[in-house]
């Protein structure tokens, strides 16, 4: 069955809407990665943070409130017309919320056991719920009054993928018509400071599969998508096909001849009925980590062999974690939309200099052409601890 991705919402570093977003991504811009003190102890890191203020929570939603819950809220306020719409048609118990974060509220958390470890209470706004993993699927379900089924899926990096393979599930089972799907995940410190403790944080602007690579930057996002089994009227974009293995090879680094991914891609591939040559562009999950790039270099030369265009977006988003997966299909989707008024691919933005001991890849570079001919299809890979691995195939809908 097809999954068409009716209406997207979406708020990071590149901006705070569909077309601001789709402006500093075709252009290569970087400027969202801004380097910040405040986070690590005795440490400035390039961090890519939303910088605009964000939608407050209602009072009567204030057990949910958190930076996490209010980048969601950004998100679905911008799609809120196609929302209530599909209320309107399908009903509050027939439409489903699933969504992927690694984060949810713990920042709040965190400050609250602060201040309950200073002053032997815990402060006036903190609640347990704000921390739950659940929150945020919680938190939108109660918001728009949604009856139909509501979770999280946690799987680190791989999290807000999954979101959307699991939400094109309910609609092929027939337990709902329409999904609100996607991932959101906010900086905090104790992301920040784990990450610099595995030595896996880079004090530069990360530079993927590079020789010079150093590690990864950390971001925030929130992307919401509208799931249906009917295109909309005004595009056909649509989740064609999806794969996911789990390899388990360490609880951190990943395998190193790429066999997991290979598998995720080979089955996204399968899934849609699609062969190799017939995807026009890749999204590479593009860390810059030493073990990720080869990895996926590897992964990618043994389903490519003929070579595929592909870039990493993570120098200009930062690796947002549990919203990673669903931010960069939507920068397929917006390679896809009218949004692309210039009709090419996101750039790869690295300082040129290739790691000469990694298969070659077929970079883009700034205005790298969308081919038009015949349908277009995009690749998305997310990879996570844990040896998980997710791979999305986004293009034109029947």
């Amino acid at each position: 069955m097809t999954a068409y991705l009716n209406a997207l919402g979406l708020i990071c570093s590149l901006g705070d809407s569909r077309a601001t977003v789709a402006r500093a991504l075709f252009a290569g811009d970087a400027s969202g990665m801004v380097i910040e003190s405040g986070w690590v102890p005795e440490r400035s890191l390039p961090v890519a943070s939303v910088k605009v203020s964000l939608p407050e929570i209602a009072r009567e939603l204030g057990q949910q409130s958190s930076r996490n819950n209010q980048l969601l809220l950004a998100a679905q306020l911008q799609i809120d017309d196609d929302i209530q719409r599909a209320i309107q048609r399908y009903g509050r118990d027939r439409i489903g919320v699933i969504l992927g974060t690694s984060t949810s509220g713990i920042d709040e958390a965190s400050r609250g056991i602060a201040a309950y470890l200073r002053d032997n209470q815990f402060p006036g706004d903190y609640d347990y719920q704000q921390q739950e993993l659940s929150a945020p699927a919680n938190f939108l379900a109660v918001l728009l009054q949604l009856s139909g089924p509501a979770y999280v899926i946690s799987t680190a990096c791989t999290s807000s993928a999954r979101a959307l393979l699991s939400a094109r599930r309910l609609l092929d089972m027939g337990l709902c018509d329409a999904v609100l799907c996607g991932g959101v995940d906010s900086l905090c410190k104790l992301t920040l400071n784990g990450f610099t403790s595995l030595e896996a944080v880079s004090a530069q602007r990360c530079n993927p599969f590079s020789c010079n690579r150093n590690g990864i930057n950390i971001g925030e996002a929130a992307v919401l998508f509208l799931m249906t089994r009917e295109a909309s009227d005004d595009h056909s974009i649509a989740l064609l096909g999806t794969g996911a293995s789990s390899d388990a090879h360490h609880i951190s680094a990943p395998e190193p001849s790429g066999r997991g991914a290979k598998q995720a891609m080979q089955q996204a591939l399968d899934n849609a009925k699609l062969k190799p040559t017939d995807i026009s562009y890749l999204n590479l999950h593009g860390t810059a980590t030493q073990h990720n790039d080869a990895m996926e270099s590897h992964a990618v030369q043994g389903i490519f062999p003929d070579g595929v265009p592909c870039s990493s977006t993570k120098p200009m988003s930062g690796h947002t974690l549990g919203a990673a997966g669903a931010l960069e299909a939507a920068f397929c989707w917006l390679t896809l939309s009218s949004e692309n008024a210039e009709q090419t691919l996101p750039p790869h933005v690295w300082d040129g200099q290739a790691d000469t001991d990694l298969p070659a890849l077929n970079w883009t570079g700034l205005s790298a052409p969308l081919l038009q001919d015949g349908p277009r299809r995009m690749m998305s890979n997310s990879f996570a601890f844990g040896g998980n691995n997710v791979s999305l195939i986004i293009g034109d809908g029947p």
